[in-house]
């Protein structure tokens, strides 16, 4: 087994690439890239990031697909508008994540890596953006908000500081030749300085989001994989 292993990253060029996913970023971003993506079934969506995983990977062998995110929020709680109680556990939101995540366990080399979600102390809500908008610009009042212009004030705890010790991990260990980075966000900027001193190739890929520049100086490459999405 060992042998033909080596076989194959002979074959492949001698590049071992490790795939990084922010999944909080690739389902926000998946609506936009995808064609009617907001009406995938979880199993759709589930093929379709492991099928961008391994585009970026063609011609090269693949160590593994890291996945990056939190569990669904399963907690009960009052809607400030409607003063109802919300059951978290039984939205389509919760359905859809939850069985997203168990479509992924059954992709070969793809390891899940689940932080936690947690409520800010005190009021944690607040009103969405197209709403907010409306508000500010006195095109409604406070009282023609519905309880589904609400949401709920959440943070990932664990996500980002398991990127930041994967990406050392493959690097100080040499597991890899090159990274790939699904995400738009830049507090990876310090794992990928580490990466790239121990000569290891970073790519970024933001999925067509606009990125600073200054970003450019922390990576060896910017690569979106998928057809740029057409805005209207």
């Amino acid at each position: 087994m060992q042998q033909q292993r080596e076989k194959d990253f002979e074959a492949l060029g001698n590049i071992k690439t490790a795939v990084l996913i922010d999944g909080s970023f690739f389902l926000n971003r998946y609506r936009s890239i995808f064609p009617n993506g907001k009406n995938h079934k979880p199993e759709e969506v589930a093929k379709n990031l492991y099928t961008l995983a391994h585009s970026h990977v063609a011609g090269q062998y693949l160590y593994r697909i890291f996945y990056y995110d939190c569990l669904p929020l399963d907690k009960k709680v009052y809607n400030p508008i409607s003063k109802k109680l919300t059951d978290y556990s039984k939205t389509d939101m919760y359905k859809f994540r939850i069985e997203f995540i168990e479509n992924l366990k059954r992709q070969r080399k793809v390891a899940l890596r689940l932080g936690c979600l947690k409520d800010k102390p005190g009021f944690n809500w607040f009103v969405n953006k197209d709403k907010l908008k409306e508000l500010i610009e006195r095109s409604i009042k406070i009282e023609d908000l519905k309880e589904n212009d609400m949401c709920r004030d959440l943070r990932q705890k664990g996500v980002d500081i398991k990127i930041g010790l994967d990406i050392a991990s493959l690097a100080y260990k040499r597991l890899v030749n090159k990274i790939i980075l699904i995400s738009g966000d830049s507090d990876f900027v310090p794992a990928a300085k580490v990466a790239r001193r121990e000569g290891i190739d970073f790519v970024l890929d933001p999925l067509w989001n606009h990125i600073d520049s200054s970003l450019f100086e922390h990576i060896d490459g910017l690569k979106s994989i998928w057809p740029k999405p057409k805005h209207k």
